[in-house]
């Protein structure tokens, strides 16, 4: 299993002196990655240090997965200020709002999903998916694509996977999992993020999904086992050109692209820290 391309190229073993016993660990090694997984950890760490943390934990989790919903949604297309998401009730209107609510709604089910994830990846992504497209009356929900089927991912644009190479390389990303890793959080949440997105397994709500497994990742990890570094807001701040790009260097499978696209991960995490960081700030002021 390649796990990082959407070509048949040889797999990142073969080319940037991967292990292959434990290739995601070897992926830490890679230039700059250590410094990225060390400048990841101390970011989360001084939001877990401040002071507010000790009394105000729960609302903080409940706005970090607020905006970390707001803004997976608006790298899915769906853009909407922060004020509008928090007021609204409904998200059936028109198809942005339906992104929102499957955002909203992924981002409560990744955290009821952690123990499930451990022993069957593939068992909680399609559970994603079908918490994702609640409410769409099609037999694709829920499952991977076919090959006969389209996907709708405007915003990634990149060759597309075959239907075997996708039910090959998930399963082979599931066997990794399971298996378990020497390799830090970071690592690991970068590329489940970049195989999905690249794979697009499903007929819809891709890049949605991938940013929840990813997030299931980081707490499930314990590098933020309780959810205050919303890396969707990260990703959104450094804006939709900055994601492809890197998610280019991904799907190329070379040692620089690879670590291009952790350090990208790492910038996200560490930009939803900060954004954490302001909202204790804030509560401790009295001012939220």
């Amino acid at each position: 299993m390649s796990t990082t391309g959407a070509t048949a190229e040889p797999p990142p073993s073969s080319r940037t002196g991967v292990n292959r016993q434990d290739p995601l660990a070897a992926l830490g090694g890679l230039p700059g990655v250590a410094e990225s997984v060390e400048s990841v950890r101390k970011a989360v760490d001084r939001v877990y240090g401040h002071r507010i943390m000790r009394r105000r934990s729960n609302a903080i989790t409940s706005e970090a997965a607020l905006r970390g919903a707001r803004a997976s949604a608006a790298l899915s297309g769906a853009d909407w200020a922060l004020e509008e998401v928090r007021r609204r009730t409904d998200f059936s209107g028109d198809d942005e709002a339906r992104v929102l609510g499957a955002a909203l709604r992924l981002t409560a089910e990744a955290g009821q999903l952690l123990s499930v994830w451990r022993q069957s990846p593939l068992r909680v992504l399609a559970r994603l998916h079908l918490v994702a497209a609640a409410g769409t009356h099609d037999d694709a929900v829920g499952r991977p694509r076919q090959e006969s089927e389209e996907v709708d991912e405007p915003l990634i644009d990149l060759p597309l996977p075959g239907a075997d190479e996708v039910s090959g390389r998930l399963e082979g990303l599931a066997d990794l999992l399971i298996a378990g890793t020497a390799a830090p959080a970071l690592v690991v949440a970068a590329v489940v993020h970049g195989e999905l997105l690249a794979l697009r397994p499903f007929v819809s709500h891709n890049g949605l999904v991938a940013r929840a497994a990813e997030r299931i990742v980081l707490v499930g990890s314990g590098l933020d086992p309780k959810s205050i570094c919303p890396a969707e807001v990260g990703y959104a701040e450094l804006g939709t050109d900055a994601y492809r790009a890197a998610l280019d260097g991904y799907v190329s499978g070379t040692a620089e692209g690879m670590a291009a696209w952790i350090g990208h991960c790492a910038q996200a995490v560490q930009l939803g820290a900060r954004e954490s960081t302001a909202v204790c700030e804030a509560l401790q002021r009295g001012a939220a």
